[in-house]
């Protein structure tokens, strides 16, 4: 047995080395990701004048008013984090926590998140969704080494990981403004539809707003979803809560968003927001 333990703690010695190297290798490739969107955002600087508003939706006009100040920074880019939990499935009840950092750039349009959610057995999965120049990609692996997901260059992901760009707007509401390539069409007294295109997709999302002017969810009927390696069209939900005043931006810190499948509403991602900072 004595002869053994060399043999056994080499053994670790390697296991551990070779987890460190799949760190090492995650942490470089989601830091390149969030380098670029960094480093291609516009630098030039214009300001909200707000009666570019004037002609939109009564419930459009009263978000922008309660959310900007006039003469506000047009919001280059950003960094968000996030706490809360994760459901891989919707039979599962039990939610994962989950740990995340996002960075996103208005002009040109993209993001970068980057998330752990833990799986038990101090297991976690690293996952790392993105969009840029037109293209969506999600990358997860176990314990940041053995690939689970890397799905990309699909026609359906990059129109999802755009629609996902744009309800996450209310995080930088200026994105939302019509000088920014926005268009808004009303539905109710209540809810109007937000249009962008980038890189030939166009795209759209439904916006529900209180009398206050908050958004306060975001839906679309028929948001792609991966189904056993494809993709369905399913109606899609998010939900935003407990508005605060960051700088010169009033911004929703909660959110839920969740699937509306056949059968039941699958909640699926859940959090608060830490910390923010505007460019």
């Amino acid at each position: 047995m004595i002869k053994l333990i060399p043999v056994l703690l080499c053994i670790l010695s390697g296991v551990m080395i070779l987890f460190w190297l799949g760190r090492v290798t995650w942490n470089r490739y989601t830091a390149r990701q969030s380098r670029e969107i960094r480093t291609a955002a516009s630098p030039e600087v214009h300001y909200v004048d707000l009666e570019e508003v004037n002609e939109l939706p009564q419930p459009v006009q009263r978000f922008f008013h309660l959310v900007l100040k006039d003469g506000a920074a047009i919001i280059n880019r950003g960094f968000i984090t996030q706490t809360g939990g994760f459901r891989a499935r919707p039979e599962t009840q039990e939610w994962s926590k989950m740990e995340a950092k996002q960075c996103f750039s208005a002009r040109p349009r993209a993001f970068v998140w980057e998330a752990t959610i833990s799986i038990g057995f101090g297991l976690s999965i690293r996952v790392c969704d993105s969009y840029s120049q037109g293209k969506g990609r999600i990358k997860a692996k176990l314990v940041s080494l053995f690939t689970v997901v890397d799905a990309h260059n699909q026609k359906e992901l990059n129109e999802a990981a755009l629609q996902r760009y744009l309800a996450e707007s209310v995080w930088f509401p200026t994105a939302l403004l019509p000088s920014q390539g926005v268009t808004w069409q009303r539905l109710d007294d209540s809810r109007a539809q937000a249009t962008i295109t980038d890189s030939n997709i166009s795209t759209s999302v439904e916006f529900e707003f209180n009398d206050r002017g908050e958004a306060i969810s975001v839906y679309s009927p028929s948001r792609y979803k991966e189904v056993s390696g494809k993709y369905e069209r399913t109606p899609w939900k998010g939900r935003f809560s407990k508005y605060k005043q960051v700088n010169d931006y009033l911004i929703p810190q909660e959110g839920v968003v969740e699937w509306h499948l056949k059968d039941r509403i699958y909640p699926y991602w859940k959090a608060r927001l830490g910390e923010i900072r505007y460019e």
